[in-house]
């Protein structure tokens, strides 16, 4: 990730949170950094407020760190909790994860109030995480 990468979301330099870093990749190779989830998914329901030469459908690849082994996983696979009383760059984030037992674990062990999926992200949603 480029040192200067900024979230379009937020404007934060994403390069101080690695542990946090979230990114969509484009089918035309284009890559975008985001400080988090939840800031990805804000740009992912409706990108073009953030650029309006770039569509969803022409999203290949959503990437977000496994909380636990901080491995990049496919943000539309993965399992997220929501309501935990750990924070992110800004703030509450989406928790995610590449299996169901670890966040289940982790809901139970840092008070979550519900383990989601990818489907279930809506902008909605994210505005109960501000």
């Amino acid at each position: 990730m480029p040192k200067d990468a900024k979230c379009p979301v937020c404007g934060m330099f994403v390069a101080k949170f690695p542990d946090w870093n979230a990114s969509i990749v484009y089918r035309d190779g284009t890559k975008i950094y985001f400080d988090g989830p939840k800031d990805l998914f804000k740009y992912y329901t409706n990108p073009k407020k953030y650029d309006p030469t770039k569509k969803r459908a022409d999203i290949a690849f959503l990437g977000v760190k496994d909380y636990y082994t901080l491995a990049v996983i496919d943000g539309m696979q993965a399992y997220y909790v929501v309501g935990s009383n750990v924070n992110g760059p800004m703030g509450k984030e989406l928790i995610p994860f590449a299996n169901k037992g670890d966040a289940k674990g982790f809901e139970m062990d840092h008070q979550g109030r519900r383990l989601i999926r990818f489907q279930q992200i809506t902008p909605d949603l994210l505005n109960t995480l501000e």
